[in-house]
C-alpha cells in the first residue's frame, strides 16, 4: 500500500531486516507518491538504498559538520548483495575521491529556517544552508576513496553516522566538479573567523585521560573543536552559560570552561548525570 502524501515528498520505511550484511543492517524503503491535484495518484517514485554506513558514529554531535572537517575519520560503506551491485562498482577504484548520495535518516522532519553553526547573522533558509532539516532530507557528502573490496568501499573524511542510507555513488570528476570562483556566500559574513586558542588546566586533561581509557570516547579532540569555533552558547554546540563560567556538552560529560579575548581555558570535566542518577545506576 502506497501512501499519499504532498507532491514530491519522500519517506522512510523499514521494510524488512537483512542478516546477510550484518546483525544491525536494515533494509528500508524509500516511498514517495506525486500526487496530481486531482489525486490520481500517479507517476510514483520508489528509492531503495544500495547500502548502508558502517562507522563508530552514533549521534549526530559526534559527526562532523562537512566532510572536509572530518580530517580523515574512517568509515565503511557496505553495499547489499544479490544486485549485482559488484559490477557497478567496477573501475570506480580508479578515482581519489567521490560523492556519495544518502539519506539523513535521524530527521523526521523539516524547518524552513535553520541556524547554522557558523552563522553570526541569524537564522537562514534552509535551502542556503547545507542542514540536515530539509523537506527531503538527502545529504551530499564528497569523500575520500582508499580501496574497494567487494562489496565494501573503505573510505576517509567520513561525516555520515553509523547506518545511514546509500541512496547513490558517483565519481568526483576534478574538471567539471570544482568551481574555485563559486563564491561563499551569507558565510563571507562569517568566514574566514579564527579559531579560538584551547587550553586545558592540568585537572581537565587528567579527567579527560580517565575518560578516554575508560570509554574510547574522544572528549578532549570534541571539546578541542568544538570550542575552536567560539565559546558563545548555541543549541547544536551544546554550549550555555553557568553562574560561574560556561559549560560544554559532549555526551553525559559537562567541560568546565572560561573565557579571555580569543583564548578558551577548560577548568574541570564533570559527569552531566545527577546525583540520584548516578545512586540508581551504582
Amino acid at each position: 500500500m502506497l501512501l499519499k502524501l504532498p507532491v514530491g515528498y519522500l519517506i522512510l520505511v523499514m521494510w524488512s531486516a537483512l542478516t546477510s550484511v550484518s546483525s544491525r543492517t536494515r533494509s528500508w524503503r524509500i516511498l514517495g507518491v506525486m500526487l496530481s491535484s486531482e489525486d490520481h495518484g500517479e507517476p510514483r517514485l520508489v528509492l531503495e538504498p544500495i547500502g548502508f554506513v558502517r562507522n563508530a558514529l552514533a549521534t549526530k554531535v559526534e559527526a562532523a559538520r562537512q566532510p572536509q572537517a572530518a580530517d580523515g575519520t574512517p568509515a565503511q560503506i557496505e553495499l547489499l548483495p544479490g544486485r549485482h551491485f559488484e559490477h557497478a562498482l567496477e573501475d570506480l577504484a580508479s578515482w581519489k575521491w567521490i560523492w556519495v548520495i544518502f539519506w539523513f535518516h535521524h530527521n523526521p522532519a523539516w524547518r524552513p529556517k535553520v541556524l547554522p553553526p557558523r552563522s553570526v547573522t541569524g537564522r537562514k533558509g534552509v535551502f542556503a544552508t547545507r542542514s540536515p532539516h530539509r523537506p527531503n532530507p538527502i545529504g551530499l557528502s564528497v569523500v575520500r576513496l582508499e580501496r574497494v573490496d567487494g562489496l565494501t568501499l573503505h573510505i576517509l573524511d567520513s561525516d555520515m553516522l553509523d547506518g545511514t542510507p546509500v541512496l547513490d555513488l558517483k565519481p568526483y570528476v576534478a574538471y567539471t566538479d570544482a568551481h574555485p570562483d563559486a563564491g561563499n556566500g551569507w558565510l563571507d559574513d562569517a568566514d574566514p573567523v579564527r579559531a579560538y586558542d584551547v587550553h586545558f588546566d592540568a585537572l581537565a586533561v587528567e579527567q579527560m585521560q580517565w575518560i578516554e581509557a575508560r570509554t574510547g570516547l574522544p572528549i578532549e579532540a570534541r571539546i578541542r573543536a568544538t570550542l575552536a569555533l567560539g565559546p558563545e552558547p548555541h543549541p547544536y554546540r551544546r554550549i550555555r552559560r553557568l553562574k560561574e563560567g560556561m559549560q560544554l556538552a559532549v555526551k553525559e560529560w559537562r567541560a568546565r570552561f572560561s573565557v579571555e579575548g580569543r583564548e578558551i581555558r577548560v577548568i574541570d570535566i564533570a559527569s552531566g548525570f545527577r546525583l540520584s542518577e548516578l545512586a540508581m545506576r551504582s
